[in-house]
């Protein structure tokens, strides 16, 4: 009797054990399947991620080429400050360097480029006029004061009877020139000529000065040989002169001629809303760019509001 019951006691006990076992191994089982499961999820999840990001990086790298005809000072160089700023927005921009005002404008109005940055509305104006063209502000950038810098005098007051005073000879800026040179007591125009002021506007001359008309980019070559010389902005500053240190006399930031003559973004007409454009336009008018400017011309380039 008592080896019976010990059998059932053994019979049973090793029951349990069997049973105790299958519950481990079924919550090892489950706890390897739920590992597994989200594994796999973790994976998809990754996978999907990695997927959106190499999408979003094809779809930037896709956007193009923004391709831009400029003056080398600051316009290119305000151009290069924008380069990694588009990159970032999947923008490739190409700048190309141009010593003249008549090839930027031929070169976007042709189609051969998408933009140019080197010239104010009067110009453009007065460009599309002369030439037949059809070009069009994208976007206010920058202005750049006129100003008056000595020669082989350093006075306005030592002026005499026979100095020559060398201004741009282009329609805009001559007028420019001479407005600045009346602001400052040099001659007096004609009522009422304003930005449309040529030579033949002066009125009054009380120093039989001698106005030399140039090429804007010959006005700095000839600074050793004439008492004054008017210059565009850009032009000082290749030159190596900053307005506010270096010149006798400027325009002020709050004066008509500063504010008419901002430096713009032009485009053949139609394509002033391309992407490309606007993007170009917003970077350059960004707070990041705004401050490079301020920072790197002292007050010889100002940002355009």
């Amino acid at each position: 009797m008592k080896k019976f019951i010990a059998g059932i006691l053994t019979a049973a006990l090793a029951l349990s054990v069997l049973t105790a076992c299958g519950s481990d191994t079924a919550a090892v089982t489950e706890s390897v399947e739920t590992e597994e499961t989200a594994a796999e999820e973790t994976g998809a999840e990754e996978t999907e991620a990695v997927e959106e990001t190499a999408e979003e990086e094809t779809e930037a790298a896709s956007k193009g080429t923004i391709t831009v005809a400029a003056s080398a000072t600051p316009h290119a160089e305000i151009l290069e400050q924008a380069k990694p700023i588009l990159a970032e927005q999947g923008w490739e921009l190409e700048v190309t360097v141009f010593d003249d005002y008549v090839q930027p404008n031929l070169v976007v109005e042709s189609g051969d480029f998408d933009a140019n940055y080197f010239q104010h509305i009067p110009y453009l104006e007065s460009f599309n006029e002369e030439q037949g063209t059809h070009l069009v502000n994208a976007g206010g950038i920058h202005y750049e004061p006129f100003g008056i810098y000595p020669g082989t005098k350093s006075d306005l007051g030592a002026l005499e009877k026979g100095d020559v005073i060398a201004v741009p000879n282009d329609t805009t800026n001559e007028a420019r020139a001479l407005l600045l040179l009346q602001d400052n007591g040099v001659i007096t125009l004609k009522d009422g000529v304003g930005l449309e002021a040529t030579v033949r506007d002066i009125e009054e001359n009380p120093y039989e000065i001698e106005i030399q008309e140039l090429e804007a980019a010959q006005v700095p070559r000839v600074i050793d040989e004439v008492a004054f010389v008017v210059l565009n902005g850009n032009y000082a500053l290749e030159a190596g002169y900053n307005v506010v240190n270096d010149s006798i006399a400027y325009e002020q930031a709050d004066s008509e001629a500063a504010q008419t003559y901002v430096n713009i973004i032009a485009v053949a007409e139609g394509n002033e809303n391309n992407d490309g454009i606007v993007a170009l336009v917003d970077v350059l008018k960004s707070d990041e760019i705004k401050e490079y400017i301020n920072s790197t011309y002292e007050g010889g380039v100002i940002p355009f509001e």
